[in-house]
């Protein structure tokens, strides 16, 4: 399986991110997991782990929608002001149990995600995305 340098989960409830971590700690799938419980969190981790760019800026970001504050939504919003060097090289796939049809249509507009995975995470799951995303040609 791909080792990303690093992988950020932004999700508000404590439990999903610690499932998610215990997850992806055990398929061995990167040595760095950056935790953000909502949007702006994570918008400051990639200020400070991709401005400048470090070996911990996230190559993947796994990313919830329904958060309080910056929302999954805002968050991408906002991602696509950054100046990020890196900003190519993320992948970022939006975690969700539901999404609202106009929710996935605002998401598909903004054209800065991969894909929507469905809670809650499994190995298989991991596994597609990097697979998708990380192999080698």
């Amino acid at each position: 399986m791909t080792k990303l340098p690093a992988v950020l989960l932004v999700d508000d409830d404590q439990t999903t991110n610690y499932l998610n971590r215990l997850l992806l700690e055990k398929l061995n799938v990167t040595d760095t997991i950056l935790v953000a419980h909502d949007g702006r969190e994570a918008l400051d981790l990639l200020a400070t782990y991709c401005q400048p760019l470090t070996a911990q800026c996230p190559r993947l970001i796994l990313l919830d929608v329904n958060m309080p504050g910056l929302n999954g939504i805002q968050f991408l919003e906002a991602y696509q002001q950054l100046p990020l060097a890196a900003q190519d090289s993320i992948v970022i796939v939006m975690l969700t149990t539901s999404l609202h049809p106009r929710d996935v249509q605002r998401v598909q507009q903004l054209n800065a995600i991969a894909g929507f995975v469905s809670k809650p995470l499994t190995a298989a799951k991991i596994a597609a995305i990097l697979a998708e995303h990380f192999q080698a040609p």
